[in-house]
């Protein structure tokens, strides 16, 4: 797993999470209340990790690189894959907000780009086979920090990327984004 540090990663194993939960003032061991909380636990849990995958593709942003490449293709847009630490990255914290999440870059890309959210999260829960195909994919761009950008066209070739938060604001991040589309 990567992990950036001042806009740079490291290669680290995964952080463990530890969760605890408050009993009641009752001894739950003696009523059975332990497995009546585990199975509440584990069923939160599974409606998470099963609506993880879906959360951002009402948003237009999909997660499977495959699919997303084969739209591209098809509707002839270029594929943006955004390489982010949605729920630990500050910096990508940030970028979302002020560029990704504004009106005019939604506006643009439901236009012109098919968008890929390849998330390395520490806290949120993600599947084996996703979590394999965003570490290929940070490898076969060498992703080095986060956030980054990278734009593909529709054969899959790079013809962009960006290392680290863009700070000139949506308008300057489409302007680039429409000097890579005129060639």
């Amino acid at each position: 797993m990567r992990r950036a540090i001042c806009g740079r990663s490291e290669i680290s194993p995964a952080p463990t999470v530890r969760c605890t939960v408050l009993a009641p003032s009752r001894n739950p061991v003696e009523d059975g209340g332990v497995k009546k909380y585990r199975s509440i636990l584990f069923a939160a849990a599974g409606c998470v990790f099963l609506s993880a995958p879906f959360a951002r593709a009402e948003n237009g942003w999909l997660n499977d690189y495959k699919k997303a490449q084969q739209e591209a293709t098809a509707t002839n847009k270029f594929l943006l894959l955004d390489f982010t630490g949605s729920d630990w990255c500050g910096w990508c914290r940030k970028f979302n907000q002020e560029i990704l999440s504004q009106p005019q870059f939604k506006d643009y890309a439901r236009a012109n780009l098919v968008l890929v959210e390849v998330d390395f999260p520490r806290a949120k829960p993600q599947s084996v086979e996703l979590r394999k195909q965003n570490q290929e994919l940070a490898q076969q761009y060498e992703v080095q920090g986060f956030p980054t950008i990278v734009v593909l066209n529709g054969n899959g070739q790079k013809i962009w990327q960006y290392d680290g938060y863009f700070p000139d604001g949506p308008d300057a991040f489409i302007a680039q984004l429409e000097k890579l589309r005129k060639g």
